[in-house]
């Protein structure tokens, strides 16, 4: 009796041994490698500045095995998260839109921001010497756009404005679509439009406009700044997010949330690798921060059901 009583003690505490091994399994044993998808810049082939620094500093914040994606393009990376063969990608705004509307699978960690606090660009509508006063005028002046896959310039005010209940058909009479952003922007110079759709930098606190952008090329090409009045101005289109997969780990995207909103400060060198183009660090971001974004998804994928 008393072998019996050991050898069932034994047989108890070994299947304890077992049934506590998958119940504390950490989840990156699930993951096995963290892959990490990013687009090439164009001409760059499947190259990255400094892969094997980034890929070490992103193994030691996750503490796992990290390996980086180069995709073709925002379609195959889109594809590479929405099949869940890689956990995070860095997007652009309307990239990121898309992809959540392709699978609903993803939501938005971090985005960068500018050296002078610019986290993204609002459109605007500017006129010279106060020739339109006001959106409900704008039917009797030649109003100037840039091409219809502008984002700052053409798709950011046809959304934004129908947000405000103000539609606008891409083919109103009303509008002369410039071939280029700086064509229309010479409409106005030149006196051939009486107000031109453009974009300015913006603060993500409200801050509604920074250096840079239409208004700062208006300026450079003779306007004074007097001389341009603001009509309108939409809601601000964020800076491209660095998504995850929603179904990751938490303390996955804790470790990243830590890692990335600490780099600038810490190790400048690796950011300047992973950002080159917002100098700024990056900043935590949720899903509602890039409404403006599938709105303009949703447009988009309107104008093409209706072809």
């Amino acid at each position: 009796m008393k072998a019996a009583l050991t050898a069932w003690i034994a047989l108890t505490v070994l299947n304890g041994v077992f049934w506590c091994g998958p119940a504390s399994a950490d989840w990156r044993d699930d993951i096995g490698t963290f892959r990490i998808g990013i687009v090439a810049e164009p001409g760059a082939g499947n190259t990255i500045p400094g892969l094997a620094t980034l890929t070490q500093a992103f193994t030691n914040a996750l503490g796992m095995k990290v390996e980086f994606v180069v995709a073709r393009d925002y379609a195959a990376l889109i594809e590479g998260q929405a099949d869940a063969r890689i956990q995070y990608a860095i997007y652009s705004a309307t990239a990121y839109a898309t992809a959540l509307q392709r699978c609903g699978c993803i939501e938005p960690l971090v985005a960068p921001v500018d050296s002078d606090g610019a986290a993204g660009i609002r459109s605007v509508l500017l006129t010279r010497d106060g020739k339109l006063p006001g959106l409900a005028d704008m039917e009797g002046h030649r109003i100037a756009m840039s091409p219809p896959d502008s984002v700052g310039g053409s798709l950011l005010p046809l959304t934004g404005l129908a947000a405000e209940h103000v539609r606008i058909a891409e083919d109103a009479p009303f509008l002369v679509h410039a071939p280029s952003a700086s064509a229309a922007e010479t409409m106005l110079v030149d006196g051939e439009a009486d107000a031109v759709f453009g974009w300015v930098k913006a603060a993500a606190d409200g801050q509604p406009r920074m250096p840079g952008g239409t208004q700062a090329r208006l300026e450079a090409s003779g306007l004074s700044a007097s001389a341009l009045q603001l009509v309108w101005m939409s809601g601000l289109l964020r800076y491209g997010p660095h998504a995850v997969r929603s179904d990751l780990d938490p303390e996955a995207k804790r470790r990243l949330t830590v890692f990335l909103t600490n780099l600038k400060s810490t190790t400048p060198d690796i950011y300047d690798l992973l950002e080159a183009k917002h100098g700024g660090g990056f900043m935590p971001v949720a899903a509602k921060d890039y409404a403006a974004a599938e709105a303009i998804v949703r447009l988009v994928s309107a104008d093409r059901g209706q072809r």
